[in-house]
């Protein structure tokens, strides 16, 4: 049996790169916006098109537009490190960020999209014996719901990551840690690209270079958004923009108790395969994983002062690179490649919002802090069933924003788990 000949060989590849994709139809149409939708989301990003995605599927509201300034994931959703994990300590943080790793296990199949989803686990090192019970605290936690989660000694460690530094006098010692076996790493463009295509295919608008500049209230409520490409009118209105929800806020009427800070990312020249985890240490703040390219890519804690520059501090990047190579000796020859940054909203309790905001046909999605890439699906999931029900899912009612009102807090900054 001779093999299928495939549809494209390199040279047709290569000559239709450059004569500009003419033989390929796009994944998703750029139609002039309509003067009038049944929902409008603002926010092209991965919460912003899984919410659009949703409507459509469950709810069946197809006349929808998302609206982005920018091009489709070229936000926080395109400038994160694209780890997928749940091992939180809070019951209602476990069940949401769990309940998204459930859809990603089966998202390519279910949006015909690959989105590189690599369960290789993730292990959370702990450098004393008192960090090591904080992480007993978390597991045991986990155990309790019922998420996947364990501990690993020292020994058990370093036979899965022989390149860290198994000296006991180094400044990052292996005591121990806690593995979640299901985590990983997604590639987080093909996820946005998917939902949109998904999206697209059920009728919905996607509509690029549209900046939100202003909204019409009558009668206590949203009529219309005022746009760079025009007046958009909808019944019902979803807000998934990240850095810029307090000033999406402000042109709104009201505020958010939301703070903006620069995490910034950076990645190595490729090598080959040598590590086989995403590794995370809370106490240094820094997180690292190897692409399929063969990258290393390292993640760090948040700058120290409020910023909306996509680009970081040099500081606090030779404060991570510093921390990664303590643990990882082997790694000091490497050059870095490139570095960038992304704006990050951040609650008082490092917890999202997920709710009604003071104006009744404007839903929330946002402060999502550093968890936002791996809460996508099922945070639009949630902003999808608040736009067509107008009420909570029980996994978004501990999120609202009158948490804030009641002290009903959802404290993770404290819990002993690593931000990334």
């Amino acid at each position: 049996m001779t093999a299928r000949k495939p549809r494209y060989s390199a040279l047709a590849l290569l000559r239709e790169g450059l004569r500009g994709q003419r033989g390929w139809t796009p994944a998703w149409h750029s139609p002039e916006p309509k003067r009038r939708y049944d929902a409008v989301i603002i926010g092209g990003g991965g919460h912003g098109l899984s919410a659009a995605y949703h409507l459509a599927k469950d709810h069946g509201i197809t006349n929808v537009a998302v609206i982005e300034k920018a091009w489709l994931g070229g936000g926080n959703t395109g400038r994160n490190t694209t780890i997928i994990r749940s091992n939180y300590f809070n019951r209602a943080s476990q069940d949401i960020y769990d309940a998204s790793v459930n859809i990603y296990e089966g998202l390519s199949r279910e949006l015909n999209y690959n989105i590189m989803f690599s369960q290789r686990g993730s292990i959370e090192l702990a450098h004393s014996a008192a960090e090591m019970e904080g992480l007993r605290r978390v597991v045991n936690a986990m155990q309790v719901s019922g998420i996947e989660s364990s501990l690993l000694s020292r020994d058990e460690v370093l036979a899965m990551v022989p390149l860290l530094n198994p000296s006991p006098d180094c400044r990052w010692p292996v005591v121990g840690a806690a593995i979640q076996r299901r985590a990983g790493v997604a590639r987080h463009d093909a996820v946005a690209w998917g939902y949109a295509r998904a999206a697209d295919g059920m009728g919905v608008d996607i509509i690029q270079s549209c900046d939100v500049t202003g909204f019409r209230i009558e009668g206590g409520r949203v009529k219309a958004v005022e746009t760079s490409r025009g007046v958009i009118e909808a019944e019902v209105f979803g807000m998934a923009v990240a850095g810029a929800s307090p000033e999406l806020a402000r042109l709104a009427g009201f505020q958010l108790p939301l703070l903006c800070v620069t995490l910034q990312a950076m990645v190595s020249e490729p090598l080959k395969p040598c590590l086989h985890h995403v590794v995370a240490s809370t106490p240094n703040g820094a997180y690292v994983s190897q692409s399929d390219k063969g990258e290393l890519v390292i993640g760090g804690g948040l700058e120290p002062v409020p910023s909306f520059a996509r680009r970081g501090d040099l500081r606090k990047t030779a404060e991570v690179i510093a921390s990664v190579v303590e643990m990882f000796p082997a790694f000091s020859t490497l050059k870095l490649m490139r570095q960038w940054g992304g704006t990050v909203d951040t609650s008082p309790d490092n917890s999202p919002i997920l709710g009604p905001s003071p104006v009744p046909n404007l839903y929330l999605n946002c402060g999502w802090g550093t968890g936002g890439f791996k809460a996508v699906p099922i945070g639009g999931k949630m902003l999808a069933h608040l736009m067509a029900t107008g009420r909570h899912h029980r996994l978004s009612a501990p999120f609202g924003l009158e948490r804030f009102e009641s002290g009903r807090l959802i404290d993770e900054a404290h819990a002993g788990v690593a931000h990334d």
